[in-house]
């Protein structure tokens, strides 16, 4: 009774190696895998002297030989099968544990294009898939957490066809995402990430109870170690809104350090920068404490205890920050309703990921497009294109706004004061009726808009919309400009000396 193993993830190969061989299997090896079980002691055969055929090119061929594949592939239940590996002194290999080359480690630490393609495995898939196929008859292992119940199924007589079932499509699973990977870089390298094909691959992280709405199934995966390795789950189980929520409120929070952002329906009705993480979480309340109710908060800063309890003076769903005190945290911890995450815990402020590509699904297919990322560089060179220079308050504050409604649904403006959102208007069909929308809830809120500036992730067309803002008491605005009628928005805001702003890139959300 043989296994082959042929890993790259040596973690706990040993202890597996040595728990096969106390099941009875005889263990077939390749050099490097070969060596560590050698050097710890344990009998291993080497391939080349099973198969007769010493491994060739620096290692490109070592387990493409018929006696591995056949010894693999050959169907127990078929005589003509048998009469063939009979006939060609072909053994079954029953159990398979093979994982593979490390190419997306290497992608990730060179551009070195040798290296690289030297870190295509090809023997590696070709095992895995063969021992896929014939899971009637064989075992295929591809990950280390398995090896446990793998051994426990093997000494208790449990190695069901059920079960063998269950780890053949994690083998198809592991080698899909593996040529995915290849194919991918492929064209991001040679074709500009736009080639023929494209494919997406990620890693199931967990199953909420349900997706946008209860009669929908739904599931979050991840692509790369964001999800994998930083996100932690503090308290309470996290459901598909709440994440496309925390995903909403990290990407406007993450752009200030010490910021409160409240998300409610993928949108923001909460933004404040303050030195004090308590004081911005009381200045972002403020904004519009209706729609703030059973949303979720984003505190770029660690939660104090101070800070946790004025949380818990108000209902929320969500809260999520680097990290928490410990007396944050236990008294948290009793609000039975509150779920608490924690992301990148051992940094003082948010760390997001590097988002190279989004998609959009759309009936019969989905659409790709490089990620839009707001950079700081267009906000300081952001043109002044009137008589008036807005003041360094009045600059801080146009900052604050662009970033609000480039990462807000369009069409979106945004109204701030003092490193506080007092105003916003967003997923509207005209600009006027967002400016309009944002004006109405300032005040109902109470809020005095005089002094605050404006933003807007796209042109204004016409000039009545400075109209509106010059009406609430708006001093300063940033636009991308673009319109026909730039000069009309130019000249209105010069003749009510207001600061008007210029980025030359417009940030449609959709």
């Amino acid at each position: 009774m043989y296994a082959l193993l042929s890993v790259s993830d040596k973690s706990h190969i040993i202890e597996f190696a040595q728990g096969l061989i106390e099941c009875g299997y005889k263990i077939l090896s390749t050099s490097g895998t070969l060596k560590v079980l050698q050097d710890s002691g344990l009998e291993v055969i080497d391939i080349a002297s099973y198969t007769g055929a010493k491994e060739l090119f620096d290692g490109r061929v070592k387990t493409l030989n018929p006696k591995i594949a056949g010894g693999i592939l050959y169907r127990r239940d078929s005589l003509s099968h048998q009469k063939d590996a009979q006939e060609e002194g072909i053994e079954p290999i029953d159990l398979i544990c093979v994982n593979l080359y490390p190419f997306k480690q290497t992608i990730e630490r060179t551009q070195d294009f040798e290296e690289i393609v030297e870190n295509i495995d090809i023997g590696g898939p070709s095992m895995i898939r063969a021992g896929a196929k014939n899971f009637q008859s064989v075992l295929v292992v591809t990950n280390p957490s398995d090896y446990p119940q793998v051994l426990k199924r093997l000494r208790n007589g449990e190695n069901t066809l059920e079960f063998r079932r269950e780890m053949m499509i994690k083998a198809f699973s592991h080698t899909a995402s593996y040529d995915c990977l290849i194919a991918n870089y492929m064209n991001e390298r040679f074709n500009g990430g736009f080639g023929e094909q494209i494919f997406l691959s990620g890693e199931k992280v967990l199953t909420p109870r349900y997706g946008e709405n209860p009669h929908q199934k739904g599931a979050l995966y991840a692509q790369g170690d964001y999800f994998l390795k930083h996100f932690v789950i503090l308290k309470g189980e996290p459901s598909f809104n709440n994440f496309t929520d925390i995903d909403s409120a990290l990407k406007i929070a993450s752009n200030f350090q010490n910021s409160v952002c409240i998300i409610k329906h993928g949108n923001p009705c909460g933004f404040a920068l303050h030195s004090n993480p308590l004081e911005a979480f009381s200045l972002a309340l403020s904004c519009d404490t209706l729609s703030a109710y059973g949303g979720v908060v984003a505190v770029n800063a660690e939660v104090s205890l101070e800070l946790a309890q004025k949380i818990g003076e108000s209902f929320f769903e969500v809260l999520i920050a680097p990290s928490f005190t410990p007396q944050a945290l236990e008294f948290l911890s009793n609000k039975k309703k509150l779920k608490l995450f924690s992301l990148t815990p051992k940094l003082p402020h948010f760390s997001l990921p590097t988002q190279k590509v989004s998609f959009k699904s759309i009936m019969g297919g989905f659409l790709i497009q490089e990620a839009d990322c707001i950079t700081q560089e267009e906000i300081d060179n952001a043109q002044r294109m009137g008589d008036y220079e807005a003041t360094q308050e009045q600059k801080r504050d146009l900052e604050i706004a662009y970033k609000i409604v480039a990462l807000t649904k369009s069409n979106c403006v945004a109204y701030v004061k003092n490193g506080v959102l007092v105003g916003i208007g967003m997923g509207m069909t005209s600009r006027v009726d967002a400016s309009r929308n944002a004006m109405l809830k300032a005040q109902d809120m109470g809020l005095d808009l005089r002094g605050c500036v404006l933003a807007s992730e796209a042109f204004f067309p016409f000039k009545d919309s400075i109209e509106l803002a010059v009406s609430m008491g708006v001093s300063a605005i940033i636009e991308p400009g673009g319109s026909i009628r730039d000069d009309e928005v130019i000249e209105c805001a010069n003749s009510h000396k207001i600061p008007i702003y210029f980025t030359f890139k417009r940030h449609f959300l959709h």
